[in-house]
């Protein structure tokens, strides 16, 4: 039956009591598991499925497509990816049939968006209800980075970061998770109406992160002689704020949680933060 597997409650005994995991469950789906109570008060519906569960299969006409395309480990994982999706659209009262693409980016029908990520093998989405406007994007790390991919992940200011606690008596931050964090914001920011900021994101080295508190403030490092880019279609009233004075742009950020998963990391955006630190419900500019 369809939606058997990991969601919302099913493999709904991932871990039992005490933590021990239920037999062909990895580790990691349980310790996701653990992270849904969270996820949900912050407003999120997560979704996991996994490569080696049954019964993964496309779940209409372009979707089959798409997977008969690809080699058969992508087949599976592209398959998860998707189910993952509907399982996290449904735990916020969404149902959501195929799910096409455009390139590599999932395409949703109106009213319905999810983030999906995957590492070794589990696929995790996340969904907000809809006429939610925060951010919503995710990533999943469950591989350590060698230290030698700074250089591809972070600018020389951004460099001090590693090693230094999130919070007092916090761990470190670790490349992993500032990598992870970056892919989540990425996910976000091209989500913004009018994708104001966006133009100027190549690489992740183009994401500024600043900690703040235990979380990561993240967004584009805009060039102050390139306009954004903003969708004549999107009422002004719907756009990002964004502002220019003396020389210098301003860009939305998003406020991005880093969470370990055993050795790896799960990332998500919780909300923008404002000029001065603060979460806010509606995306607005700061100085970059």
């Amino acid at each position: 039956m369809r939606g058997a597997g990991l969601a919302g409650g099913s493999y709904r005994d991932a871990h039992a009591a005490g933590g021990r995991v239920t037999a062909g469950v990895p580790a990691a789906v349980a310790a996701l598991t653990r992270l849904r109570p969270r996820l949900a008060a912050a407003g999120l519906g997560l979704g996991l499925a996994h490569v080696g569960e049954p019964g993964l299969c496309p779940a209409g006409p372009a979707e089959a497509s798409a997977a008969a395309t690809m080699t058969p480990g992508r087949r599976r994982e592209f398959l998860a990816g998707r189910e993952a999706a509907r399982r996290a659209l449904r735990a916020v009262g969404v149902d959501c049939g195929e799910i096409p693409r455009e390139g590599r980016l999932p395409v949703f029908a109106p009213g319905r968006s999810a983030s999906i990520s995957h590492s070794a093998g589990i696929a995790v989405a996340v969904a907000r209800a809809p006429g939610e406007h925060a951010p919503l994007g995710c990533d999943l790390e469950l591989r350590p980075l060698p230290c030698d991919a700074a250089r591809l992940v972070l600018a020389p200011e951004e460099e001090p970061l590693l090693g230094t606690p999130a919070t007092a008596g916090g761990g470190p931050w670790s490349l992993t998770g500032l990598f992870s964090a970056k892919e989540a914001a990425w996910k976000a920011l091209h989500l913004v109406p009018g994708r104001a900021g966006t133009a100027s994101m190549r690489t992740l080295r183009d994401l500024r992160a600043e900690p703040y508190g235990d979380a990561l403030h993240i967004g584009p490092r805009l060039d102050p002689h390139v306009g954004p880019r903003i969708d004549p279609h999107i009422a002004p009233s719907s756009r990002p704020r964004i502002a220019s004075r003396a020389g210098q742009s301003y860009g939305v950020r998003v406020r991005v949680r880093v969470l370990p998963v055993g050795a790896g990391v799960f990332s998500y955006a919780v909300g923008w933060a404002d000029a001065d630190g603060r979460s806010t419900p509606e995306p607005t500019a700061r100085r970059s």
